[in-house]
């Protein structure tokens, strides 16, 4: 009967220890399991970015977060995280197209994420003369629409009044830009730039306040090697806010902005 009435007790103790190291391990699964997934989809499908300058502004501003495609220009080493793994070039590559926004490796460290817009393609000449932009020798397409108010540093509706412009690229992608100094800001007049092969243009559209491949000593031609991915949609986007605060969320929240594309 001692017996009998000792073996219930181990019997239990065992069945709850066991339930317990079940869950346990069940937890363990499944969080290993999630962060494989996470992992899959950033390195392969969408990696979601924040806009930390205004280099793009009024195309990105200051305080946007973006997904951006892995997929769209194929896979080299700077699509996966600490450069893993290790190979030169592509695979499954497609080329980045003139007007994409698109992120990249900064060529001179090879680890600072960059984005800026597709000017130059191999091959293409580049120049800025008078502010006005020439590619192959012609001058590309503009059309003044309006101003862009620039309250970055003053108190909302106070800042000063940018004048802002419509591009056309060749093959018919158009695109807004800023001219903060009219055109005669720093890098309004240029040297011919001739793009390598397997080399890009990148520019920003904020065009008096952007370090872009204009600068040979900062970004200069930008290997296709070094993309990491195309912009493709905002999902968030808050003014004057860490995304974090969320309390801030009603007034700080540029609502007309989520999930519209980048383009």
């Amino acid at each position: 009967m001692e017996r009998s009435g000792v073996e219930p007790d181990k019997a239990g103790s065992v069945s709850v220890k066991a339930k317990r190291e079940g869950g346990f391990f069940d937890t363990v699964k499944l969080v290993t399991q999630a962060l494989l997934i996470a992992l899959v989809v950033r390195s392969l499908l969408f990696q979601p970015f924040n806009i930390p300058s205004g280099s793009l502004i009024p195309t990105l501003l200051i305080g946007d977060y973006l997904f951006v495609s892995k997929y769209a220009y194929g896979y080299s080493r700077y699509s996966f995280p600490f450069g893993l793994p290790p190979f030169d070039g592509r695979i499954l590559g497609t080329e980045p197209k003139r007007g994409d926004v698109a992120v990249f490796k900064l060529p001179k460290d090879d680890s600072t994420d960059y984005i800026k817009r597709v000017i130059g393609l191999p091959g293409d000449t580049v120049q800025m003369i008078d502010g006005r932009l020439f590619i192959n020798g012609k001058i590309v397409a503009r059309e003044r629409i309006g101003n862009y108010r620039d309250d970055e540093d003053t108190a909302p509706g106070t800042g000063p009044e940018i004048p802002m412009y419509r591009e056309i690229l060749p093959g018919g992608v158009s695109h807004v830009v800023i001219e903060r100094y009219g055109d005669q800001g720093p890098w309004d007049n240029t040297p011919l730039y001739k793009v390598p092969e397997g080399h890009f243009f990148m520019m920003g559209d904020n065009r008096d306040n952007s370090a872009d491949s204009r600068d040979m000593n900062t970004v200069g031609f930008v290997p296709y090697e070094n993309f990491v991915g195309r912009a493709e949609v905002l999902f968030f986007s808050i003014d004057g806010a860490p995304a974090w605060q969320f309390w801030k969320w009603p007034n700080a929240v540029r609502w007309d902005r989520l999930f519209s594309r980048v383009h």
